[in-house]
């Protein structure tokens, strides 16, 4: 099993923390999910990471006076897990600076945009409302402003005409669940690094890739 020792964060349901549990069961995936951590006990990923044996927590929000002591909590259980990487899957907090920075470069988030692009909530209704014809999402180290920090990987998503937000977000999610493990596996190969403001990416090649929305004939 792969030394390298990651966390999840969820709320809800969790599915791209699935898509990471299910990564992980490769041989050659160079990590082990090694806890995942809710702060809502009704959470329905729990009971997914239960049934694939992961060790889980629930460290409640509400029973903190305030966000840095829910956020000290949290660290403390992290450090105790022993985990070199925090990956935020749909976890419905905002976190404090000093969190922030006691895991600095090694605490990830996905968002379902191509950042700096729709940065926050309502992103499918606010790409389709602003008409933009390209969405996507991005993984991201995570700095204390809300969807800031170096881009890691991003996915592009062609957004049709007959879209809804419930649609574009399906497609988006499908990429989602493709690229959060390739940063994961990045990061753990030591591949992905921050380096002025941005990540340098070793020995990575891209496919050539050809998207124009929409598609010419």
């Amino acid at each position: 099993m792969a030394g390298f020792k990651i966390a999840i964060l969820i709320s809800g349901r969790g599915s791209n923390m699935a898509a990471l549990i299910e990564a992980a069961k490769a041989e050659d995936f160079p990590a082990q999910v090694a806890l995942v951590l809710s702060n809502r006990e009704d959470a329905q990923g729990l009971a997914t990471a239960r049934a694939a044996n992961i060790p889980t927590q629930v460290i409640k929000h509400g029973d903190f006076e305030g966000r840095e002591a829910f956020d000290a909590a949290m660290t403390e259980v992290l450090a105790a897990a022993d985990v070199r990487l925090i990956c935020l899957a749909g976890f419905m907090r905002l976190l404090s600076p000093e969190f922030c920075q006691r895991w600095r470069d090694s605490l990830i988030n996905i968002h379902p945009s191509l950042l700096p692009a729709f940065k926050g909530l309502n992103v499918h209704e606010r790409m389709l409302e602003t008409g933009v014809r390209i969405g996507g999402c991005t993984v991201h180290y995570v700095r204390p402003a809300m969807d800031e920090g170096p881009i890691i990987v991003q996915a592009a998503v062609p957004i049709a005409s007959d879209d809804t937000p419930d649609t574009l977000a399906a497609r988006i999610l499908e990429q989602e669940h493709r690229i959060y493990p390739l940063a994961v596996r990045l990061i753990a190969e030591g591949r992905a690094r921050t380096a002025g403001g941005m990540v340098a990416l070793d020995s990575f090649e891209l496919p050539e890739i050809r998207l124009i929305n929409p598609p010419t004939q």
